[in-house]
């Protein structure tokens, strides 16, 4: 294969729930372009359902509408699937990612972190959620990591995963504001050392509900906006573009491109729409 079609979608928020039904609308309007532009793999990267630890009955629902796309999908979770990192700074998460609500998510969604090659690429996977907890699953998956990249061999490298590494470099400071968006330290530095020592050209992620794209040292830093809504001003400051959409990519041997795009019919529901 000499070129490899990605379509990265993210926090979709799905529900059966009525006052989510916009939420599903704008997935439906995502999957009408999918129909049509029949990419070679979709990546959903965290936040499918809208709250998978206290109703499985999301994790259920979003399964079953991923199942309707015409092609295949990969899944990653988010904090609203198993729950959130523990952080160094600021208020400890409600609910806390745990080995419990990670099973529940892999008994839906078959796996929470995978890897595979296409177009001279190694594509990997992570579950960001569980960084920082000291569950058994986080070593576990460390150990991976290290050898899905050790195995690579030569071959570009794009990572997947919910939350951003950090939103400027990875020495970026912790405030109890900003903690929870990105990839939690000591984790972080952890985890940027092992990368840095391997090609990683590309790090897509979700979680902020906004549309970035910039680039630190040799890798690119893809932030999909969400599918579903965004988030006013006054809870969280612009960082990059609010508005809903998803990202295409073209993989080619020793190369990519990125596309940020809506879908027709697309709305840019507010959160505040959802709380009322």
């Amino acid at each position: 294969m000499t070129e490899f079609r990605l379509t990265q979608i993210s926090d979709t928020h799905l529900s059966r729930a009525e006052r989510f039904a916009k939420l599903t609308d704008n997935f439906h309007r995502i999957c009408e372009h999918i129909d049509s532009a029949r990419p070679d793999l979709v990546i959903n990267s965290g936040d499918l359902s809208w709250d998978g630890p206290t109703n499985r009955d999301d994790l259920a629902y979003a399964r079953e509408l991923h199942k309707a796309l015409p092609v295949d999908c990969r899944y990653l979770p988010g904090n609203h699937d198993i729950g959130d990192n523990p952080t160094a700074v600021g208020t400890p998460p409600p609910h806390p990612a745990n080995e419990k609500d990670r099973a529940a998510f892999i008994e839906v969604f078959a796996e929470d972190r995978w890897q595979f090659e296409a177009a001279g690429w190694r594509f990997i996977g992570l579950n960001s959620l569980i960084m920082n907890t000291g569950i058994p699953s986080e070593a576990e998956q460390i150990d991976w990591l290290a050898a899905q990249l050790s195995g690579a061999n030569g071959k570009p490298v794009a990572l997947f995963l919910h939350k951003p590494l950090f939103r400027e470099t990875p020495q970026d400071p912790e405030t109890p504001g900003t903690a929870i968006r990105y990839v939690p330290q000591p984790v972080r530095a952890q985890l940027v050392d092992l990368l840095g020592a391997h090609d990683v050209r590309l790090v897509a992620s979700g979680h902020v509900h906004q549309r970035r794209d910039f680039t630190c040292g040799h890798t690119r830093h893809v932030w999909a906006p969400s599918a579903g809504f965004i988030i006013p001003d006054r809870i969280q400051e612009a960082i990059g573009i609010k508005e809903t959409g998803f990202v295409e990519y073209r993989f080619r041997p020793d190369s990519f491109e990125v596309r940020h795009l809506r879908a027709a019919g697309q709305m840019d529901v507010n959160l505040d729409e959802l709380r009322h």
